[in-house]
């Protein structure tokens, strides 16, 4: 139902059957209620009519809302997908024009090298593009799934600790900080040699917090030494973690790995 058909309904209904009762009231009831009879049952009537009225119209507004919610998930999870998609197609022009350069060259280790990057890339893109926030599983679940499949992709130790309750963010804040884990971890997949990771995911009444770090090599003093992808992608996360009215904090120093923070204080509704 539109704006305009609740507007019209919430203003004629209660008259029609308020206006309505009176007037049978006065015109045939009067011989058979009293005034004080007549008045209760006006009361009972409003006081009913207005508890039918307002379960309808909230039960009404919540559907609606999740209609929205519902429609800003499935237009998020759309954008992240085209993004992937473009993300992976320079990714591996990149890797195979290398590839190419090396087999020209007959340098069959840095070649092979370049293979096993495209099999990295393309297992993590089809991993990426088969969980999204849709299926029946919760937002811890989907953090574990995500992190176990990169652990084995990736060969790099993993610690994690995950500690939110269920249905603690909306289904918008899921897409974004699950866009900024998987930046996060595409970063130190491609480009930090790292051999040990952390990723530490924590959520209370009125703070969230989320904490990544390796123990790679850092990012280099040179934005070009870590490839345009690499500024691209801290640039993505700053977008996304503006969207979430949060705060991010990037550490790094050569030799001595990264440290991301993302977090965000809750607003508390009396």
């Amino acid at each position: 139902m539109s704006m305009r058909k609740y507007k019209l309904f919430t203003v004629l209904v209660p008259v029609f059957i308020i206006g309505g009762f009176e007037y049978i009231r006065h015109e045939f009831l009067l011989r058979y209620l009293t005034m004080e009879a007549g008045n209760f049952t006006i009361t009972v009537i409003t006081l009913l009519l207005s508890y039918l009225f307002a379960s309808w119209m909230f039960t009404s507004m919540e559907r609606s809302n999740e209609k929205i919610l519902l429609s800003e998930a499935r237009r998020a999870v759309f954008e992240e997908r085209e993004r992937l998609a473009r993300e992976l197609h320079d990714d591996l022009a990149q890797t195979l024009f290398f590839l190419n350069v090396k087999l020209r060259q007959g340098d069959i280790e840095e070649a092979k090298a370049a293979v096993s990057e495209i099999d990295n890339s393309l297992r993590q893109a089809i991993f990426n593009l088969r969980t999204p926030p849709e299926e029946g599983t919760s937002f811890g679940q989907r953090i574990h799934t995500y992190l176990d499949n990169w652990r084995l992709v990736t060969g790099i130790e993993l610690h994690e600790t995950v500690k939110i309750t269920e249905n603690s963010f909306s289904p918008n804040e899921e897409i974004l900080l699950f866009g900024i884990m998987q930046e996060a971890f595409t970063n130190i997949r491609k480009h930090s040699m790292a051999t040990d990771a952390t990723f530490h995911l924590e959520d209370s009444h009125n703070h969230w917090r989320m904490h990544i770090t390796d123990n790679g090599c850092g990012m280099q003093p040179d934005t070009k030494a870590s490839g345009k992808n690499t500024t691209y992608g801290i640039d993505l996360m700053h977008k996304r973690t503006s969207e979430l009215g949060a705060t991010l904090e990037l550490r790094s120093e050569q030799d001595a790995g990264t440290e991301l923070i993302v977090q965000a204080e809750r607003t508390v509704n009396s």
